[in-house]
């Protein structure tokens, strides 16, 4: 095992808070945490390493005012790349937010200020996405005479629909407040997104880590599949999951009716 908190990712600082909870930092305050492309790699890295270290739950946050402003425009214009290296690039930005969306981890983003471009495709590779009143969201690149190339067309068309992307795209138009939570960009708005996003992970840690795993993966790879392939899919990890031993005290409380509830707050 590696020690995650000091094993040199450039602009990314992760702590072990709790419980298998890590905090993943975005760490260029000064550049909105534009992600350049030591970055990506750093993602990759981590989210390659985290699974293999037990790590039950992870908190994306940022430092300074803003989440992530999106491709590094000032890298992207001093490097000038070949249409094939900026390709190669992209497939990296792929891995790194795949990697993210199929952990079997649950992670879970506390935005604020900027969630703009490659910074939404970031965010969108998470499993939860907790906004407060600073956060905004929008995709830029026809304004900057780009595309998206992280997988927007895939995550956050999926998110919000094709026809709103599109809108995003072409016009500028920009999503914030509680109309970003209706057209399923976030799902929580609150005053404090990081305190929010550590009690989620709170509570998913008490889940056992196999049901956690196909939550976090099954899901997305069965959104993949045919309707017929899908159900004989989720039949199986049904299969697994339902019938673990960490699932037999749960039951046997339900069975008893001593396990609690479910029921709203009120």
């Amino acid at each position: 095992m590696i020690d995650l908190t000091s094993s040199g990712l450039q602009n990314i600082v992760v702590e072990e808070a709790e419980d298998g909870i890590y905090t993943v930092t975005l760490s260029r305050p000064a550049k909105r945490n534009a992600l350049d492309a030591a970055t990506i790699e750093a993602f990759v890295s981590l989210f390659s390493a985290l699974p293999r270290q037990g790590a039950r739950a992870v908190v994306v946050r940022a430092e300074g005012d803003h989440f992530c402003a999106g491709l590094d425009l000032v890298e992207h214009f001093e490097e000038d790349r070949r249409p094939e290296d900026f390709m190669h690039l992209c497939l990296r930005w792929h891995e790194a937010f795949n990697k993210i969306e199929y952990s079997g981890i649950p992670v879970i983003g506390a935005l604020k200020g900027a969630v703009v471009g490659g910074g939404l495709e970031l965010a969108s590779a998470f499993h939860i996405r907790v906004a407060d009143h600073s956060t905004y969201f929008a995709l830029p690149e026809g304004q900057r005479g780009l595309f998206t190339g992280g997988g927007a067309t895939i995550r956050v068309a999926g998110l919000v629909g094709k026809a709103r992307m599109i809108d995003m795209m072409l016009s500028g138009r920009i999503y914030k407040e509680q109309e970003a939570v209706d057209v399923g960009l976030c799902q929580y708005l609150v005053d404090d997104s990081e305190s929010k996003a550590m009690e989620l992970a709170r509570a998913a840690v008490q889940n056992p880590p196999l049901s956690n795993f196909a939550i976090c993966s099954a899901i997305s790879h069965l959104q993949n599949m045919s309707a017929l392939d899908a159900s004989y899919a989720e039949s199986v990890v049904a299969g697994i999951v339902n019938t673990q031993p960490a699932s037999r005290s749960r039951l046997e409380g339900f069975a008893n009716k001593t396990a609690a509830r479910i029921k709203p707050k009120v």
